[in-house]
């Protein structure tokens, strides 16, 4: 089992994570993880840990786990965008069939704020791709 385990680990965290080169190769046979680096995804910085000095593996194995991670982050916001979608279709339903006078009062104004909000802010980025797809570069 120990065999099959990656040489790093990510511990997640809310802007990147922290690295740990894994080591199974010990006279113990114990799963070691020794903290190499902190990353920040926000801004791509990498900080050895300690008095560390980063091998270019590290760094090589660093930057593409932040690449990848970039990914999933962005589907992420997408996927979770679409479910918005999907949960906005369901409240209109909920509104028109289900709703009482209460529960409609509680939550009118919130959701008309919310929405005008939101409209204004695709119609003006829809505006801004489409003067920036006819202007020529």
């Amino acid at each position: 089992m120990a065999g099959d385990l990656p040489d790093y680990y990510f511990r997640v965290r809310e802007n990147g994570a922290l690295v740990f080169r894994v080591d199974t190769e010990n006279p113990q046979r114990r799963i070691e993880m020794d903290q190499i680096a902190v990353v920040n995804i926000r801004n791509g910085e990498i900080k050895p840990h300690g008095d560390r000095t980063l091998s270019d593996e590290d760094v090589t194995v660093i930057r593409d786990w932040m690449q990848n991670r970039q990914a999933i982050l962005a589907n992420r916001d997408v996927d979770d965008i679409l479910r918005t979608v999907d949960h906005l279709n369901l409240t209109t339903q909920w509104a028109q069939s289900r709703a009482t006078s209460e529960q409609l009062d509680t939550v009118t104004d919130a959701l008309l704020l919310a929405m005008h909000d939101l409209r204004g802010v695709l119609v003006r980025r829809k505006a801004e791709r489409l003067m920036k797809s006819d202007s020529p570069e």
